[in-house]
């Protein structure tokens, strides 16, 4: 029994070997798994190997982080005209195409420059270029030399043409359009690539030429501080451009600390309690000050291209300006003071608001979604301060707050202001004639 045992496990011990053994030839054996995994590996090694695309210095452009994005897409994606690669392959703006290759022929009439050198300028760039892109271009060398020149060639006759013609194309509706397309986030050119190129067709341009001037005649329906046009004035692109025209110049900034607004009463709320509110004509667009009671705020104007703007600047902060978002802090500010259409409504009445959308209630709502997902590392100093002085007026107040209080239960609508009196009056005439009558008692029992 135990020799017939043997011999039935035998059999099995042997197979169980054998089989060790062939896994161990097959990995001896060249071309086995090691044959199997050569791809893999060479997959792997040219990962390694690929040349990697340094940072620029000069420049960062950003995509717009999705949490901004998906609130309103439109607003971060070209309408009619793509510039740059990031929207390079949209087929819906392909039929721009043919006007900026017109373009690009009026630039080199004008310029005299021979198209190979302009190649040759553009291809010992590239590398450059390619850094100023957070995302890695997806593009040949060609393809992207051809869609970098053609582009920065259109920019700069666009600019031209605007300053000195009547052209159908600064003329006509789409202008708007192509206008705003200029200062998405995701749209942008490195501005030194067009400067370069301007310079090369223009050597010694004049004042009233030179490319910072004919961009700032471009956008100077945006330049609400009235820049001059100088050599110290240092832009990224254009979206940077905005930003710049818009935030206080760099030696007006304030300073910047980690403390927050806690609270901010609503609009509504401060002006039941006496807060009055003042709209003034300020420097940098962004100056809120609080005098003696007296609030004041710049003018801001609302509509569907604002919207766009005030977009592209604050993705433009909170990617490439993010300990520096004062263009955001003044959103902030607002968003706090705006909750309800009440408070759109007032500040309307102030002058302080200009609604060109369709109610109150669309104001509310742009204001407060320009704000959703916003990361907000620090603050400046004087809303802060702002915050903090109009807290103690509103806290300093509670018999005003009271009477608000009592108006907004029992006389916030005619009805229940009548309501309210009509109910006071016969509580009165109730209790006069209560006190008639015990008078007449009292006089019947003496």
């Amino acid at each position: 029994m135990e020799e017939s045992a043997s011999m039935q496990i035998q059999p099995a011990t042997a197979s169980i070997n054998s089989e060790d053994q062939n896994i161990q030839k097959e990995a001896d054996i060249p071309g086995g798994n090691e044959k199997k995994n050569d791809e893999l590996v060479i997959e792997i090694r040219e990962m390694f190997e690929r040349p990697e695309i340094r940072s620029s210095a000069q420049c960062r452009i950003y995509k717009v982080p999705h949490y901004l994005r998906k609130l309103n897409e439109e607003a971060y994606t070209p309408q009619v005209i793509s510039i740059g690669p990031l929207h390079h392959k949209n087929e819906r703006l392909k039929a721009m195409e043919k006007h900026k290759e017109r373009f690009f022929k009026g630039f080199r009439e004008r310029s005299k420059i021979e198209l190979e050198y302009l190649v040759n300028i553009i291809k010992e760039m590239e590398e450059s270029i390619r850094g100023c892109y957070a995302e890695t271009i997806d593009l040949d060398s060609d393809t992207f030399v051809k869609m970098v020149l053609v582009d920065a060639s259109f920019i700069i006759e666009l600019f031209f043409r605007h300053w000195s013609e009547n052209n159908p194309l600064i003329k006509e509706p789409r202008a708007v359009a192509v206008m705003l397309d200029l200062v998405l986030l995701e749209n942008q050119l490195p501005f030194f690539v067009i400067q370069q190129l301007y310079n090369l067709a223009y050597p010694s341009p004049s004042n009233d030429h030179g490319l910072l001037k004919l961009s700032f005649i471009y956008f100077r329906e945006f330049n609400i501080q009235f820049i001059n046009a100088h050599p110290n004035v240092k832009i990224e692109h254009f979206t940077d451009l905005l930003r710049t025209f818009l935030i206080p110049p760099p030696e007006k900034q304030p300073e910047r600390g980690y403390g927050m607004i806690n609270r901010l009463y609503t609009a509504t709320q401060l002006h039941e309690v006496g807060v009055k509110f003042k709209v003034i004509a300020s420097e940098s667009g962004f100056d809120i000050k609080v005098k003696k009671g007296v609030l004041e705020i710049p003018r801001l104007v609302l509509n569907d291209r604002v919207e766009v703007v005030c977009r592209n600047i604050i993705a433009l902060e909170q990617t490439r300006y993010i300990e520096e978002g004062y263009f955001t802090d003044y959103f902030i500010f607002m968003d706090l003071l705006i909750k309800t259409r009440k408070d759109v409504d007032l500040l309307c009445d102030k002058n302080i608001l200009f609604n060109h959308l369709d109610n109150s209630y669309a104001a509310e709502l742009m204001i407060k979604n320009l704000n959703k997902g916003i990361l907000l590392i620090n603050m400046r100093r004087d809303y802060v301060d702002v915050g903090e002085k109009l807290k103690i007026f509103y806290d300093q107040r509670p018999w005003r707050r009271r009477m608000a209080l009592l108006k907004s239960e029992y006389f916030s609508t005619p009805s229940q202001a009548t309501s309210t009196v009509v109910t006071l009056g016969v509580i009165t005439v109730l209790t006069l004639i209560q006190t008639v009558c015990s008078i007449m008692q009292v006089k019947g029992s003496s």
